[in-house]
């Protein structure tokens, strides 16, 4: 047996005996499956016989001896047009008659024979299922349930060296989504890649693009899982997730088909999901449950999930089970459920989700009409009612006359109030005539009070009520919620009843850490000052326009409106694939409405068209500009409905607020926050996380801040958000000591960062899997080099240690945050900075781990593309080889020139420079090189410089000429100016890079 322990054998059979002596399980057998129907038949046939014995003599009687080929032939059908879990769940029929494919367990035991089916059902595990029609790979564990395959697993033992991100690569790689057993929703339901630390799902397989969810415990309110003292930390999944009662319960109550039916282009689409509830969802719904099954009614529970949780389907979860939920007596525990949010898509999200599970219609009612309604609907006690929050207090006055009656009210918190609407009737500005008037008639209105202070005063007006139990969803419950709502530990102090923290929900990959990248415009401009007074850290010809505001201290609207614009089209444009959107909060709608007018200015001003702005504020807004009032709408131009469709198109990029859209808002394409007020607790909290949500190419968030300190935001997250850090001023130079510090390891070869970056940054066309595969080949010998580094170091200082692989590690580490960080300031270009921040990302990704807190998340293929194009686009990136792999040597702005071709394009700067009296420098030529690029990449010229002479190819050469100037415009003014006034000039100009165009295509 010692033999084996380095094994996934051994890993293996522990999860097999468990499930087998534990879980409910019997043995399956490989040779029972069969590959080309992806089911076990034998195992379908002998549920049937035994479960449904005399459904079973009908069929005979009518197929006589082919009767179990024809019903499997109709359960195939029924399999691929609906789907194994809408099968499992409704059976299918053959001629008229009606098979059950699962037993599930009610909910009372008022019926005995529904205990005697449950036992019948057939669940096995099946280890190393070889499942291709052609072909000899296996499965480590299939788990199928009366013959259908419902689950696969894919083990990895860190003993044997390889760990879970080998068991995904696995099914991206080598597990064909076309074979029969994995296409999604007519066989197996679920995917997990598991080692002895974590597990992560995936209800998907589709190649490379195959999205995993993590399945675990979480550990010190993070990611990962605690020790198990008693043995595996993944023991979890196959001793409770995977046990027989366990994953009924999933299968019957948990799975839903998500669709979503969307139009691109005029033609209607539907995207389909399978959803599997991560652990901390199915635990809060099991936890709650329970409690309310022994407790009864009279009970308030306050569940504390981050942003990122899946609220909607955990509330969608525990409505169903809430509403059929008995008591040991067999009594309902609730009459009624009533929801209460502002979420549009959780009513539709409600029905769809539990019409898969009762499969009738009319269990939920939407409240859409009036309080009549309302109360028609509580009073003959509707199943599942969904209202807003604007009828909570009729709905406790409601209640309150009907005591006999029992109600479970869930209170969905995370979209209370675009802007206070929901929760208090706003006072309209109908006199101020100053901005302090604004501020003051705003800050007095009310607005910071909001759904949730609304429903605790209600309740507390009232004082608790036996028949009402009360389960409130929040990311940021406020102190005093948490004293109404919150559940009192062994000290008396009232805590969530379940929590899942920031923390985790950002260790996990669900949402950024906004305060990553926070920055007060004190620092910010420090830091701007430095980049550009400093010769060592030089900013780039091309973001001159920055350093026009960097003398200006934003005392008014005009200066700062200067300063977001040209931040915003320097830095934030370019990310996430140059769909990047950002929102300014601003102090009062007075505010929002001066800030509308100086932005639209500006812009008209510099003739920018690449950036729009749209405003949000309540009521109607009075000043000297606007003696009768105006209006968000009037401001807009379209309907105040209309504005997150429009917002999320292309069209706008800019999104002016005054209280509105600070909480409740979902765009995951905000990238920036420039922030105009003074923000503290829960709302600070709300707002910044505006910017949390995830989206495919955003790697990272920014945000300005004009009024607040670094310590107050830092103690207004603190509550809610474990180890949080806010970066204080930083030295620029820093990155000098940092680089330094690296090479010391002799960990790193230039060689290999210019060739990797050669490859990398070759052009704006997305990378071939042979350029892939040459990345890894410039990165594994540092691999090696670094294992060679001694292992143990103190993470506390970094520079002036010896070169261990720990503060080798950190000091990578540090400088690419920091590098990041500072890039996010303002674009500055030194080449060798940048070239080692590039391979430093991605060596970061491949170096050896040691622990769960020692983790580093691999972006997607997406983001890998929008990082390397965004890069492209901004930098231009300088590659300098060596020439120890023969390639040429590349200007700086990545064109690859001789040393001829360098000395040429400087003297055209002389030439220019003494025939027409201009004061161009060396670094001027940086825009000759961007416009000699432009043309080398357009594949159109391409093809014409090869199939003609020069003499004819200038034709189609001068019809892109202009174009790739007027491209160009705003980074050399100077220049583009005098080809635009001066033809002799032009002329010169054009004559030369005609000429490099040529040459450079026919190389």
């Amino acid at each position: 047996m010692a033999k084996g322990i380095h094994t996934e054998l051994t890993f293996e059979t522990a999860i097999e005996t468990s499930l087998l002596e534990d879980g409910g399980y019997v043995k399956g057998q490989s040779t029972d499956f069969n590959a080309d129907l992806g089911i076990f038949p034998k195992y379908v046939i002998a549920f049937l016989k035994n479960s449904q014995p005399k459904q079973w003599e009908k069929l005979v009687n009518i197929h006589k001896d082919a009767v179990e080929n024809k019903v499997i032939q109709r359960l195939l059908k029924e399999l691929d047009t609906q789907g194994t879990l809408h099968v499992l769940r409704n059976g299918f029929t053959d001629y008229g008659v009606k098979f059950n494919m699962a037993f599930f367990r009610p909910e009372s035991t008022l019926n005995p024979e529904a205990e005697v089916l449950y036992n019948k059902n057939h669940l096995a595990v099946t280890r190393q299922l070889y499942y291709q029609r052609k072909g000899k790979n296996s499965l480590d564990m299939v788990i199928s349930l009366n013959g259908l395959p419902i689950a696969t697993i894919e083990l990895k033992n860190q003993f044997s060296g390889q760990n879970i991100s080998n068991a995904k690569k696995q099914y991206q790689f080598d597990r064909e989504a076309t074979e029969p057993i994995f296409q999604f929703k007519k066989r197996t339901l679920v995917h997990f890649a598991v080692d002895a630390d974590e597990c992560e799902m995936t209800t998907k397989l589709a190649g490379k693009k195959t999205r995993y969810l993590p399945f675990n415990l979480g550990a010190n309110n993070g990611a990962g899982n605690p020790v198990n003292p008693n043995g595996y930390r993944t023991a979890y999944l196959w001793e409770y997730v995977l046990a027989k009662d366990s994953f009924m319960d999933i299968i019957g109550k948990f799975l839903h088909l998500n669709v979503e039916v969307y139009e691109l282009n005029g033609v209607k689409k539907k995207k389909e999901t399978m959803i599997f509830p991560r652990f901390h969802q199915m635990e809060v719904v099991r936890k709650l449950t329970k409690d309310a099954k022994v407790k009864g009614a009279g009970q308030n529970y306050l569940i504390q999930h981050s942003a990122g949780s899946g609220k909607s389907n955990s509330i969608a979860w525990l409505s169903y089970r809430l509403s059929s939920l008995h008591n040991k007596q067999n009594q309902r525990v609730f009459d009624s459920v009533i929801v209460i949010t502002d979420r549009k898509v959780l009513d539709s999200q409600l029905q769809n989700t539990i019409y898969q599970f009762e499969h009738k219609q009319g269990v939920v009612q939407k409240i859409d009409k009036n309080s009549q309604q309302l109360a028609d609907a509580i009073t003959a006690g509707s199943n599942i009612i969904i209202t807003t929050l604007q009828k909570f207090p009729f709905i406790i006055e409601k209640i309150g006359e009907l005591e006999a009656k029992k109600y479970a009210i869930i209170v969905d918190e995370a979209h209370s109030s675009q802007g206070g609407e929901g929760t208090k009737k706003l006072k309209e500005v109908l006199s101020a005539k100053s901005l302090e008037d604004a501020i003051l008639e705003d800050v007095h209105s009310g607005l910071d009070e909001d759904a949730e202070d609304q429903i605790r005063k209600s309740m507390e007006a009232r004082g608790k009520q036996d028949n009402l139990s009360f389960f409130a969803f929040t990311a940021t419950p406020k102190p005093k919620t948490i004293e109404v709502f919150g559940t009192p530990n062994k000290e008396g102090i009232p805590k969530p009843f379940h929590l899942y923290s920031m923390k985790q929900a950002i260790e996990e990959g669900f949402i950024l850490d906004v305060l990553q990248n926070y920055t007060t415009y004190k620092t910010y401009f420090k830091l701007s000052k430095e980049i550009e007074d400093d010769p060592k850290v030089n900013k780039k010809q091309a973001s001159r326009a920055i350093g026009r505001f960097m003398s200006l201290h934003p005392h008014n609207l005009a200066q700062k409106t200067e300063v977001i614009i040209e931040h915003f089209r320097q830095v934030v444009s370019k990310k996430i694939g140059g769909k990047a959107k950002a929102m300014l909060v601003t102090g009062s709608r007075l505010h929002a409405v001066r800030y509308k007018e100086e932005f639209d200015k500006y812009i008209k001003d510099k003739g920018y068209t690449d950036i729009k702005t749209v405003v949000a504020f309540s009521g109607k807004v009075i000043y000297d500009v606007y003696p009768e009032g105006v209006t968000e709408v009037e401001l807009n131009g379209f309907k105040e409905k209309e504005l997150p469709q429009k917002f999320a198109s292309d069209e706008y990029q800019l999104l002016l607020v005054a209280d509105k859209y600070q909480t409740g808002f979902d765009q995951p394409l905000l990238h920036t926050m420039y922030v105009d007020k003074k923000l503290s607790g829960v709302k600070c909290v709300q707002t910044l996380s505006r910017l949390n949500r995830m989206h495919a190419g955003k790697e990272d968030t920014f945000i300005l801040d004009f009024a607040n300190d670094t310590e107050d935001i830092l103690n207004s997250f603190q509550p809610y958000y474990e180890l949080t850090t806010v970066e204080g001023t930083t030295d620029p130079n820093q990155l000098y000591d940092l680089k330094t510090e690296i090479e010391k390891g002799q960990v790193i070869w230039e060689s290999e960062i210019d060739n990797f970056c050669n490859v990398f940054f070759k052009s704006a066309k997305a990378l071939s899997a042979k350029e892939q595969g040459k990345l890894n080949a410039f990165i594994d010998p540092a691999i090696e080099r670094f294992k060679q580094l001694p292992e143990e170091n103190s993470k506390d200082d970094v520079i002036g240690t010896e070169i261990t692989q720990d503060n080798f590690k950190h000091a990578l580490q540090t400088f690419t945050k920091l590098y990041s960080f500072l890039t996010q300031i303002m674009p500055f270009s030194d080449v060798e900075l940048e070239k080692l921040f590039t391979y430093s990302r991605f060596l970061l990704k491949k170096l050896p781990r040691k622990n769960q807190q020692d983790r580093f998340q691999l972006g997607d293929e997406v983001s890998l593309e929008y990082y390397r194009l965004q890069r492209v686009a901004e930098q231009n990136i300088a590659m300098e080889s060596k020439g120890e792999y023969g390639l040429e040597t590349i200007d700086g702005a990545g064109i690859r020139m001789n040393k001829e071709e360098q000395e040429a394009l400087s003297e055209i700067i002389n030439v220019l420079n003494n025939r027409f009296g201009t004061e161009f420098t060396a670094g001027d030529k940086l825009i000759f090189d961007q416009v000699i690029d432009d043309m080398v990449e357009d594949e159109k010229l391409a093809v014409q410089a090869k199939n003609n002479t020069i003499d004819n190819f200038k034709f189609g050469f001068n019809d892109a000429y202009l174009e790739k100037w007027i491209g160009r415009m705003e980074q050399n003014e100077d220049i583009f100016s005098k080809i635009m006034d001066n033809k002799e000039f032009d002329n010169i100009v054009r004559a030369y890079i005609l000429k490099e165009v040529y040459e450079r295509l026919n190389k």
